[in-house]
């Protein structure tokens, strides 16, 4: 039978609804199994901005708190949670009277793509701050991630506040799930037996250790590595039942619509933060980490990036560049906004970065100074020269002379 095992987990863990599945036996997708019910149709999800727009607003520094600032221009700037929030389906139907974290995305959304040239208060999320994060103070700084965490586990249980009874496994059908969530398979071979056992983990994001890493490819190579289990550490097969050496790896077995990736620059217990350079592709492949080995590129493309400046994570400052519905990007500083370009963007010391998966389908890419050859991705955002064809061609598609 499946094993569920149900955690109560903080937001900053990762985890989207304090879910983990044990499933030694258990084949119907993938290896887990299916919600009962979806409560957001997937097919609903739309990757490519629905209506082009000009940049959207500043967001005024209302006393510390451009850790808030630079995680909603991120949310703002998320093509498919700006597509359903924009479309206004959530209010129409939302009967909360009280605090509703969706409802309050999207009038923040659609208030601050209104006011291109400008800048806007965000009140309507500041007041909300004890109601996002108990913990969450107007006035000090707070971590960023921490922050996106608690915000998009507050619009989790928005979608799903009409019932408090729906199956664990229909809890990782909402939008949000859809839109930020995947899963994480964690197997355990038994060396002496050769006995498997795997367990499954929802995540609303990544945390990468960076400490022995200089890219985000190096730290997801990590993140994959398998790691030993020795019986003296207490490892007990469950098939041989005996203490045994086991191999544990860690692999993406479900993987998100958005990526949302933490280079864990801030120690936990000090807060000292990791300064040195991380270099990230603005087209990512993540084929090599997945379960089941991609038969072609899994491709996300770099949408936006959080950086800090300073030297710890509850002081300094936040800001952020994001990709807008223009395909251009911006360098957004509470409330500065400013073109920029590629090359600025990938030359950060980032913190968080967000890639969005490139929608699956056949097609041609061509670029300024001839074609490559037919992928099946269309990347949704704007292409820009030659720089494309670099990042292509480390993802194994070859220029066609």
């Amino acid at each position: 039978m499946t094993k569920l095992e149900k955690v109560r987990k903080s937001p900053l863990s990762g985890g989207m609804v304090g879910l983990r599945i044990q499933e030694p036996n258990v084949s119907t997708s993938g290896g887990m199994a299916l919600p009962e019910r979806d409560l957001f149709p997937p097919q609903k999800i739309c990757m490519a901005w629905q209506q082009t727009r000009s940049v959207g607003g500043g967001l005024y520094n209302l006393g510390n708190t451009c850790f808030l600032n630079s995680i909603l221009q991120c949310l703002t700037y998320t093509p498919p949670l700006a597509n359903y929030l924009l479309s206004r389906e959530h209010s129409q139907s939302c009967a909360e009277q009280g605090f509703c974290m969706m409802c309050t995305m999207e009038a923040h959304i659609e208030e601050v793509l209104s006011c291109s040239g400008s800048a806007i208060e965000p009140t309507a999320v500041v007041k909300e701050l004890p109601r996002i994060g108990e913990h969450f103070q107007l006035g000090t700084q707070e971590d960023a991630h921490e922050f996106f965490c608690y915000g998009v586990d507050a619009m989790q249980r928005a979608c799903l506040s009409r019932s408090s009874d729906w199956d664990t496994f229909s809890q990782t059908s909402t939008l949000i799930h859809h839109v930020f969530g995947g899963f994480l398979r964690s197997r355990v071979t038994c060396l002496s037996c050769k006995a498997i056992s795997d367990t499954y983990e929802a995540f609303l994001n990544i945390p990468l250790d960076i400490k022995a890493a200089s890219s985000v490819t190096e730290a997801l190579e990590d993140f994959v590595r398998p790691e030993q289990l020795d019986a003296e550490n207490g490892y007990k097969c469950s098939k041989c039942e005996q203490l045994a050496t086991a191999s544990k790896r860690l692999t993406i077995h479900h993987s998100s619509n958005i990526l949302t990736v933490c280079l864990k620059r801030f120690d936990a217990f000090s807060g000292r933060k990791i300064s040195k350079v991380v270099r990230y592709p603005e087209y990512l492949d993540l084929g090599a980490y997945m379960s089941q080995a991609a038969g072609e590129p899994l491709l996300y493309s770099l949408y936006a990036v959080v950086v800090h400046a300073g030297s710890r994570c509850h002081k300094g400052h936040y800001y952020c560049f994001v990709k807008a519905s223009d395909g251009q990007w911006y360098d957004m500083d509470d409330d500065s906004v400013r073109l920029c370009d590629i090359k600025t963007v990938l030359c950060q010391r980032a913190y968080l970065l967000f890639y969005a998966r490139c929608h699956s389908e056949s097609s041609n890419i061509k670029e300024n100074n001839g074609a490559i050859s037919t992928v099946k991705y269309i990347l949704e955002f704007s292409l820009d020269g030659g720089h494309i064809v670099d990042t292509l061609r480390y993802s194994g598609v070859k220029k066609i002379d």
